[in-house]
């Protein structure tokens, strides 16, 4: 399948480890230009040297705090100046803390916003003058909480099912400049991220990581977790000229898990 993605500019967000960096490494393996973004410098110039090692496509990055405006001032001039525009925006952002809803403090209800929906805004608001010259593609992360609350995760299963109804919303906005909007929800993949979450469902169960974990895979039908790759390809796709008819929609790569229509 050609994916048409060679030369095309993609912004990954959260993209020095887990999805992000395995979104990235295989946008760069189809051939397209993509700036790297993490509050973490050190991450990003190892992640940056190794993708640009391995081509087609070219890597770039910046240090940035997608909390903060002037930051995604500086990622969009960035972006600009290294290569001239964007094609392809796929936000992303670590998980918010796990924990009920009685545990939650309003500064963390507020952290959460400003980091799982509002910095998606502020970003798609920037990167929008880009995307409407030549049409593009918005590709949202978020979570299989988006179709099935996660027990103990009140803040990730609020904002990430309104990233939902944002990328519904934009899909018909934003159709009349050929801008295709989608959102991608990873179950159990193998990322750092669902091992701290093992970790504190282990804690709180009084039973081991290895449990935790074989107890989630038997509840995937493919009997696995994911892994960071296979949810990448999917993305690709969405960012691909393979896709030009699908937008608005919301897509699960959870091996099965979730088990609602």
């Amino acid at each position: 399948m050609e994916t048409g993605l060679k030369g095309k500019n993609a912004l990954v967000i959260a993209s020095s480890q887990g999805l992000g960096e395995a979104t990235a490494r295989e946008l760069v393996n189809e051939g397209a230009n993509v700036l790297l973004v993490s509050r973490n410098e050190d991450k990003l110039q190892k992640v940056n040297s190794d993708l640009n090692a391995l081509g087609p496509g070219r890597t770039a990055f910046i240090a940035a705090d997608i909390t903060k405006t002037e930051d995604i001032d500086a990622i969009i001039k960035k972006i600009s100046e290294e290569f001239g525009g964007i094609d392809i925006l796929v936000n992303n952002a670590g998980g918010p803390p796990a924990g009920s809803f009685e545990q939650m403090t309003d500064e963390q209800w507020q952290a959460s916003f400003e980091l799982n929906l509002l910095s998606y805004i502020r970003i798609i608001r920037k990167a929008l003058p880009y995307l409407k010259k030549n049409g593009g593609k918005i590709i949202n992360i978020a979570s299989s909480s988006i179709k099935e609350p996660i027990p103990g995760l009140i803040l990730s299963n609020t904002f990430r099912t309104a990233i939902v109804g944002l990328s519904k919303t934009l899909a018909e906005e934003l159709a009349p400049f050929n801008i295709l909007v989608n959102t991608v929800a990873p179950g159990r993949i193998a990322t750092d991220r669902v091992r701290h979450l093992d970790d504190v469902n282990a804690e709180k169960l009084g039973i081991s990581r290895e449990e935790v974990e074989k107890n989630a895979k038997s509840k995937i039908p493919l009997g696995r977790y994911g892994r960071p790759e296979e949810f990448a390809r999917a993305i690709v796709f969405f960012a691909s000229d393979a896709n030009t008819y699908m937008t608005g929609g919301a897509y699960l790569v959870d091996g099965g898990m979730v088990r609602s229509i």
